[in-house]
């Protein structure tokens, strides 16, 4: 530690790699920790590296796994994260790391050998603040390969690159990301009363203090989707209530995007109940409300037989289900809010 009491900070030599520092928040990973951590170990990258693991209160055996990776390799630190929610991990991680990158990871993300290389390459090239790529979602039984095309479609996720990818060049956000040091000081790290979509936030202050957050296709990071509806619909519910927080409290950045799962929502209920209303009596104009509700379908319909193409019909089947169930989700979770 120095004089002050903070962490040390990496000083290399001229021509040599700088070192980096992977901070992890880690719950619940027993199945998954061991596979990722072995590939952030095992990265190219010629310069020092450390993997902090911030531990949150797990309920399988992941503190075990953690800490048999840390006795055997030195590089591993961990880190305890009472609250167990990922912003508060990261930034205790952050806190315990020393070097002058910092890359972040998740305890079930798979990254290739070169992703840290190319994070820093990208970094020192672009002068960015921020840079990170794909959130490659592959999945292995037929839901999962469902959900992961749409996650990787504009008719499913909307058209950010990190999820359908695009050219190199300035984004809004991007997956995980890897940092310069001097940007988290500088904007104070990730806002912890945010449990959802404190990445996207945290760009936004670091786009805000004149900081550049750069995508690359090169940053490829696989992704396993959610494998049943309930846990799907969880998740996107959840992305949609906290998105609807960062809306809150930064209204310049609404926009048709996020606003069309929630109108389409907002549609569909209001044009079925005019609907109904009309078939039971009243006014025959409100039978146009259905409008709304089979126009939605019919647009799931034409847009499952052309982007669902090449699936399995095992997992073709399914798609429609998904991209309604992602929809409905993300949709009821933005009107709702985060109630924070």
């Amino acid at each position: 530690m120095n004089s002050d009491g903070t962490p040390p900070r990496d000083d290399p030599k001229q021509g040599a790699s700088p070192g980096v520092s992977i901070v992890v928040p880690v719950l619940n990973e027993a199945k998954y920790l061991e596979v990722a951590v072995g590939r952030l170990l095992d990265q190219s990258y010629d310069g020092p590296l450390e993997v902090v693991l911030a531990l949150g209160p797990s309920h399988d055996d992941t503190h075990v796994v953690a800490h048999r990776l840390a006795d055997v390799d030195s590089r591993v630190l961990l880190v305890d994260n009472p609250s167990g929610r990922t912003p508060a991990g990261l930034n205790l991680a952050i806190a315990a790391s020393q070097f002058s990158y910092v890359v972040r990871c998740d305890g079930h993300a798979e990254v290739p050998t070169d992703y840290v290389a190319v994070a820093i390459e990208t970094l020192q090239r672009t002068g960015a603040d921020n840079v990170g790529g794909i959130m490659a979602a592959e999945g292995v039984t037929p839901f999962e390969m469902a959900v992961a095309r749409a996650m990787t479609t504009p008719l499913g996720v909307g058209g950010a690159s990190f999820h359908i990818g695009g050219h190199e060049g300035p984004a809004p956000t991007v997956y995980l990301g890897a940092f310069t040091r001097s940007a988290l000081d500088r904007v104070g790290g990730y806002d912890e009363s945010m449990v959802r979509a404190q990445d996207w936030e945290m760009n936004l202050r670091i786009r805000e203090s004149g900081g550049l957050i750069w995508f690359t296709p090169k940053m490829r990071v696989t992704y396993r989707p959610r494998g049943s509806i309930r846990t799907l619909a969880n998740q996107y519910f959840d992305y949609g209530r906290w998105r609807r927080e960062v809306v809150r409290r930064h209204p310049s950045t609404v926009s048709a995007r996020y606003l069309a799962a929630p109108v389409a929502v907002t549609g569909v209920i209001a044009g079925t109940i005019a609907g109904l209303i009309s078939a039971w009596g009243g006014p025959a104009w409100l039978s146009l409300g259905w409008l709304a509700p089979v126009g939605y379908l019919l647009l799931i319909g034409a847009g499952s037989l052309v982007v669902g193409r090449g699936l399995p019909a095992s997992a073709w089947w399914r798609f429609p289900i998904v991209l309604t169930t992602m929809h409905g989700s993300w949709g009821f979770g933005f009107l709702v809010g985060s109630k924070h």
